[in-house]
């Protein structure tokens, strides 16, 4: 049984430095997105951190990134379709502080108009992680900040505020544990 779980979210985009919603649009990593990439990579492999195998969201600003940082750390990569950002619909390229988005977060069963509600990305991150648990290799996994939030809420139970708010950084890396029967980070 795997107990250790790795997250990272993708490099800086574009659309990042220009505060829009990417979602499953696909938008290119920056320069800086793809020195990040190779700054965490050369981290992972300087620390000798024990992982097995990187899984990557197959849209370009993940799957680059995780490409560049497997390479540095000198691990497998594979893409894996279900980390796939949230489908943000309407709001796909507007503002992230955006005052109609942010109470449109709150609302977990919206699907934005024409996308993915929050509910369904869990329904299929969720059984990810299930697999990932009984696999009993440690994975590091590049993603997306909405795939974050579910991993997240995978290990920990959270308000709907603190899911809608939660976030982090580009090129963050977030270490997980998973225990028996029990979850913890």
């Amino acid at each position: 049984m795997a107990t250790t779980l790795y997250f990272t979210r993708h490099g800086e985009t574009f659309w990042n430095v220009e505060n829009k919603i990417c979602g499953a649009t696909d938008i290119g990593l920056t320069p800086r997105g793809r020195t990040q990439a190779e700054e965490l990579g050369r981290t992972l492999r300087a620390e000798a951190r024990r992982i097995d195998l990187v899984l990557a969201s197959p849209l370009s600003r993940a799957a680059e990134t995780a490409r560049i940082l497997a390479e540095a750390a000198g691990l497998p990569l594979r893409i894996e379709p279900r980390l796939t950002e949230q489908n943000f619909g309407i709001f796909e390229g507007t503002p992230r502080d955006g005052a109609d988005f942010r109470a449109a977060k709150a609302r977990f069963a919206d699907r934005f108009g024409s996308g993915e509600s929050m509910l369904m990305v869990a329904a299929r991150v969720y059984p990810l992680l299930d697999e990932l648990r009984a696999d009993g290799r440690t994975c590091l996994l590049v993603a997306h900040n909405g795939i974050a939030r579910v991993v997240h809420s995978y290990f920990h139970d959270m308000t709907n505020e603190a899911y809608a708010a939660f976030g982090i950084g580009n090129c963050e890396l977030r270490e997980y544990f998973f225990k028996s029967q029990e979850l913890s980070v």
